[in-house]
């Protein structure tokens, strides 16, 4: 038992250095995290240096010393806060991030925005059975073209529109063979898509939505226009500037899948990325590895892009080999593992598995689809 608890130990902090490592002045921020430093309450000096460090690697500033000290208190808070999720999600590393200066009511506000339950669109579908027996060990969209590169929604709570745009460029990407970056832009000025029957269920830009409801906008409104002729501002206070002439890719259908993880990977592999819901708390603070946290509200608040899935080992000492999701998120390269979140598969982890839509591309030739 000795013996294993060692190497435990050696896995643990061979995980910790190598992300630590990875960043200038970031190992010193993580390893505060990590290691326990400046225990709950302790009014450490060092918090003032791990602060300073924060400054400098966000560029952060603040308007007023009144808005430095609120500010310093929230990222004391969030510190003690990365601390807990390391101790309830030890497979992944969590730390200081962009965000280690927002309370979580203000993370939510600014980078979450998924609204509205879990209904089915009066348009969508819900996807056929396929068959699972001969599905890859491993599967990576981002291997086959089918992806973009990692966008950033800023401080607008706009994530469903990128899930919903990352899902519909894999689709036409597969029709086609062409990866055509969408507007989400077009998406947060013009869908206000509601659903009659669920008040306060409406696209709202960057005060939330529903990739579905984003699905459904598409389908009517004949489909989004490239993100180079729509560009992406990260406000909600534009009028709509649709232009049907400059439809780059129509949505000819949506489906729902199954709360079944072996369906949710046979529709990734045969139909491409996946626009999925998840509850996004331990995001705030994860630096890389696969999380897999024993406590997760399944509370959908953020819509990501489920690009794949692996199976590689992080349980200690390689004990066995446990599966995960791959998620494209919409924070920047500079957030988590170069953008993207690795979350464990096989018991809907924080709600991964609870809202899953495939969309298929239309192939047509306007004027904007070349």
């Amino acid at each position: 038992m000795n013996r294993f608890l060692s190497l435990l130990a050696l896995f643990s902090l061979a995980i910790v250095s190598a992300y630590a490592s990875s960043e200038v002045d970031g190992d010193a921020l993580i390893r505060q995290v990590v290691d326990g430093a400046a225990a709950d309450g302790d009014l450490s000096t060092e918090d003032h240096r791990h602060f300073s460090l924060f400054k400098t690697r966000f560029g952060k500033s603040y308007a007023s010393q009144e808005e430095h000290d609120h500010r310093f208190a929230v990222f004391r808070a969030n510190l003690r806060r990365a601390r807990r999720h390391q101790e309830l999600d030890p497979s992944a590393v969590h730390g200081v991030t962009r965000f280690s200066d927002l309370t979580p009511s203000e993370f939510r506000r600014s980078h979450l925005g998924i609204r509205g339950g879990l209904r089915l669109p009066k348009d969508a579908n819900e996807a056929p059975l396929l068959p699972t027996d001969d599905l890859p060990e491993d599967f990576d969209w981002r291997d086959h073209g089918a992806v973009t590169g990692v966008k950033n929604q800023g401080s607008c709570g706009s994530c469903w529109s990128f899930s919903a745009t990352g899902a519909l460029e894999g689709a036409h990407y597969l029709a086609t063979g062409e990866l055509v970056s969408l507007s989400e832009q077009q998406l947060v000025d013009c869908d206000h898509e509601c659903d009659p029957d669920e008040p306060g269920s409406c696209d709202s830009g960057c005060n939330g939505g529903l990739m579905n409801s984003a699905f459904e906008y598409t389908l009517k409104a004949g489909g989004l226009m490239r993100e180079g002729d729509y560009p992406y501002t990260g406000t909600d206070r534009g009028t709509c500037k649709f232009d049907k002439s400059k439809i780059a890719v129509s949505v000819s259908n949506f489906s729902v899948v199954s709360l079944n993880e072996d369906q949710i990977a046979a529709n990734l592999v045969k139909n491409g990325p996946l626009a999925v819901a998840i509850n996004a708390v331990f995001m705030q603070t994860y630096i890389g590895g696969v999380s897999c946290p024993y406590i997760c509200s399944k509370r959908l608040d953020h819509g990501v892009l489920l690009v794949g899935y692996g199976s590689a080992g992080y349980a200690p000492i390689r004990m066995k080999d446990k599966p995960y999701w791959i998620i494209k998120n919409s924070w920047g390269e500079t957030w988590g593992e170069n953008g993207y979140y690795k979350i464990c598969r096989g018991r809907n982890i924080c709600g991964v598995d609870s809202m899953v839509s495939t969309v298929a591309a239309a192939v047509h030739t306007t004027p904007g689809s070349h």
